[in-house]
């Protein structure tokens, strides 16, 4: 009788246990929708990276990526509810949508300065340098993105009368730009690198060549009030994971391989584009630059007035 009762007690801890570890296991790997702009690129592919080298994972995530044209229409998504994350977004894109009443937060700064965005011209175009832009159609890809951020600062930087023209995502941009519908492309590393290293195509100016780009944030990682509020701890284990993975992909040669097979591009590109992009240009947890962020959102008409300190305490929610 003893025995069957001690039977009967140990059988329960055990289901006990299965249930309580079934239950944790269903919570470890709790999944997150995630949109990205721009797929093969270094920085904006970390979710990726990360998910295939399974840092994710260790951090009870399950990512499921969707890849759009450029940060717009992943804030788009993100409002209507469909994702979760909108990751490597444009920081003025981002404030002028707070700015409007949509219910998003930054929860990380996805890049710190442009050092990866660049402007060129085919190789036989008669354009040589930054002055020549004007009265030329010069490409971005979407409305808010940070390379139409980007081309309005160089603007105004050199004082050019360029015609800023959209042209959706880079592989379309390139083909544009080859067929002469518009005259100057835009670029982000590692896109188009391979063209250069050919002679096809030649940069006329980068991001680095924009001072007001250089030291503050340009694109953020973003997700909706409704996410941050009811799936917090996801969010923080999100950027966790998203920190751990950007400092494998600056330690460990696995993570070129796996960035190498994802972007499918030859090594020696590969290693350009990490040494292109710094490492402390991915730093997460901070945004970089208000006071310019808000310049330039409303020089660019993002916004009609900077952001009130209380705003931006209302934007800004990066999980400690």
């Amino acid at each position: 009788m003893i025995t069957r009762t001690i039977t009967r007690f140990v059988t329960a801890l055990c289901a006990a246990a299965v249930i309580v570890g079934t239950g944790a296991g269903a919570r470890a790997q709790d999944k997150l929708k995630v949109a990205i702009p721009q797929r093969g690129a270094w920085d904006a592919g970390v979710a990726e990276l990360g998910l295939r080298g399974g840092i994710f994972k260790k951090h009870g995530l399950d990512l499921e990526i969707l890849y759009v044209q450029a940060g717009p229409e992943s804030i788009q998504a993100l409002i209507g509810g469909s994702i979760d994350i909108a990751a490597a977004s444009g920081v003025s894109a981002a404030v002028g949508t707070f700015a409007k009443g949509a219910p998003i937060r930054i929860i990380g700064s996805e890049m710190i300065g442009s050092p990866d965005l660049y402007w060129y011209v085919p190789a036989a175009s008669p354009i040589q340098k930054v002055s020549d832009l004007n009265g030329k159609t010069v490409a971005y890809s979407l409305t808010g993105s940070s390379s139409h951020a980007g081309l309005l600062a160089l603007m105004a930087q050199d004082k050019l009368t360029a015609k800023p023209t959209s042209t959706g995502n880079i592989t379309s941009t390139i083909t544009q730009t080859m067929t002469g519908q518009v005259d100057v492309g835009f670029g982000a590393a590692p896109f188009g690198l391979d063209l250069v290293e050919d002679g096809k195509i030649r940069i006329i100016a980068t991001g680095n060549d924009v001072v007001s780009l250089r030291t503050r944030t340009v694109r953020v990682n973003l997700t909706s009030v409704n996410v941050l509020q009811t799936r917090h701890d996801a969010i923080v284990r999100f950027n966790r994971a998203y920190q751990e993975t950007v400092a494998w992909m600056y330690s460990d040669p696995t993570a070129l391989k796996v960035y190498g097979d994802y972007s499918g591009l030859p090594e020696k590109i590969v290693l350009r584009v990490r040494n292109l992009i710094p490492e402390q240009s991915m730093a997460t947890d901070r945004l970089e630059g208000i006071d310019q962020i808000m310049a330039d959102a409303v020089a660019a008409k993002f916004i009609p007035a900077p952001l009130t300190a209380e705003q931006v305490k209302e934007l800004v929610q990066i999980p400690k």
